[in-house]
């Protein structure tokens, strides 16, 4: 009877205990949320939001709001209207569907209008961005990870240089290029093209800030005690660091080189080596000419093929935007 007893008490004691932590637990959440409502009310009368604690905010969001649809806009206009026939583009609202939807022979259409010369001019533009913007990205890559990493005389010039390189606008160095190259024989030719795609002080000078701080140098003292090339370095090590810096970087160069608009039109004047922005305004503009046919349709349609590879190359690049790759990584 006794060890009965005793065990009825155990059980209570379990209950009365469990009971407690529970009004403990309770009692705990509690306080917490009078913390965090009262770090709200201080974040707000000091007039800045606690990134460990953040608010809501009415008025950002009405903003981001706004600003997304400003932006969605124009890729919305270009979807409606690349549904539609010629006719149906002018005669109905520039929001609305047509009468009939005509997107797959609005497509088909590009690509075997004028003998399938649009095919040619986005062969072009991959040429241009792969070997001009993919160029300029390993000349940044590897101009801005010697210039953070390595000492030498000159440096600062070197530096100074870039900064005046970036403030001096691509459209002021145009005419200048196309005399260069006139000079070279080289205008009406891809080079024309791919050569300045190949510069990007834009490009250089965020891969060296951002080398100065994604590359601890005590990673790299270290490989070099182990007995590692500087190439071996740069390739296992330091590459990897440099990933979302590399990522912002061939972006800015994709989409300078595949939006190039003022320097194709004037060193290229043979209209298989356009890129798809003057041919397509080549396109818009025949309506305008002696006998022009108007095919508005075809180069919404144009368009809207034209920014769906910047499209997926956002998409698929925009994984590596990380942060603290290398956090953990030194102990300081």
């Amino acid at each position: 009877m006794s060890a009965a007893a005793s065990t009825r008490l155990t059980d209570a004691e379990l209950k009365a205990r469990e009971k407690a932590a529970r009004k403990a637990e309770k009692e705990r959440q509690k306080r917490i949320a009078a913390d965090e409502a009262a770090e709200r009310r201080r974040s707000a009368k000091a007039g800045f939001a606690n990134v460990n604690n953040p608010r809501r905010s009415t008025l950002m969001t009405v903003l981001c709001a706004i600003f997304a649809v400003y932006c969605l806009f124009p890729f919305v206009y270009l979807v409606i209207n690349a549904t539609k026939t010629q006719a149906d583009f002018t005669s109905t609202f520039g929001l609305g569907f047509g009468k009939s939807f005509a997107l797959w022979d609005n497509i088909a259409t590009v690509f075997t209008y004028q003998d399938g010369i649009f095919g040619r001019w986005l062969v072009n533009t991959l040429l241009y961005v792969v070997v001009g913007a993919g160029g300029a990205t390993l000349l940044a890559i590897m101009g801005g990870y010697a210039l953070a990493k390595f000492r030498f005389p000159g440096r600062k010039a070197v530096f100074a240089v870039i900064i005046g390189s970036i403030s001096v606008p691509g459209i002021a160095l145009a005419v200048p290029q196309f005399l260069l190259f006139a000079k070279l024989g080289l205008t009406n030719t891809p080079w024309a093209m791919i050569i300045p795609s190949l510069i990007s002080p834009f490009g250089l000078y965020l891969m060296w800030i951002f080398s100065e701080q994604a590359v601890p140098t005590e990673l790299l003292e270290a490989a070099r005690v182990d007995g590692a090339s500087e190439f071996r370095t740069f390739w296992t090590i330091s590459l990897p660091l440099l990933a979302p810096g590399i990522v912002t970087t061939a972006l800015f160069t994709i989409v300078a080189t595949w939006n190039n608009y003022f320097l194709p039109l004037i060193m290229l004047k043979d209209a298989n080596w356009y890129p798809l922005t003057i041919g397509l305004n080549q396109w818009k503009d025949q309506a305008s000419t002696a006998g022009g046919q108007a095919i508005q349709n075809l180069v919404i349609t144009g368009s809207l093929i034209t920014i769906i590879p910047l499209v997926i190359a956002f998409l698929c690049l925009q994984k590596y935007w990380q942060s603290g790759l290398a956090a953990g990584a030194v102990k300081e």
